[in-house]
């Protein structure tokens, strides 16, 4: 019996698990109605221009970074190299926004999102560690600023 994940399966689960993340729970780990596309869609450009807990960014720095963190991911992947990114650059400059940069920040993060999707598509196998690793990483890394996120509407909408 082979004791490695055939590449289909584990494909599989990234796609239910993004979708989970950011479109369509399923029940793995979020609730009903809280993937990251169904929560900005609540959001207002107003609300996602106030800082969280008053020293911290934004709900669209927050958006903002996660669209950035894929964007990085996908051409990492697909060139093979780790370009130096200013990672702190979004959290120091995204502050207030008007509802034509909120929605630009959202199309932003969505077709970040397609561009995994696409990433993900394109792997022949799963045998490199640092894409599993990487895949994972996006995964967990979304979630974690999508908890943020809802935290923070939580301080908002007491």
């Amino acid at each position: 019996m082979s004791s490695q994940i055939q590449a289909e399966h584990f494909t599989g689960a990234l796609y239910t698990l993004l979708d989970e993340t950011f479109d369509n729970v399923q029940g793995y780990y979020l609730d009903k109605g809280t993937s990251m596309f169904e929560t900005l869609a609540t959001i207002s450009a107003e609300e996602a221009s106030v800082p969280v807990g008053g020293k911290c960014a934004t709900l669209a720095a927050q958006v903002k970074h996660t669209a950035f963190y894929l964007e990085v991911v996908d051409r990492a992947v697909r060139s093979g190299v780790n370009e130096r990114v200013d990672w702190s650059e979004i959290w120091r400059t995204t502050s207030a926004v008007t509802p034509d940069e909120w929605d630009t920040i959202q199309a932003r993060l969505r077709a970040a999102y397609a561009g995994i999707r696409a990433l993900i598509a394109d792997q022949e196998s799963w045998s490199n560690e640092e894409h599993i690793a990487g895949a994972i990483a996006t995964i967990v890394h979304t979630a974690y600023h999508l908890g943020e996120i809802r935290q923070a509407l939580c301080t908002l909408r007491p």
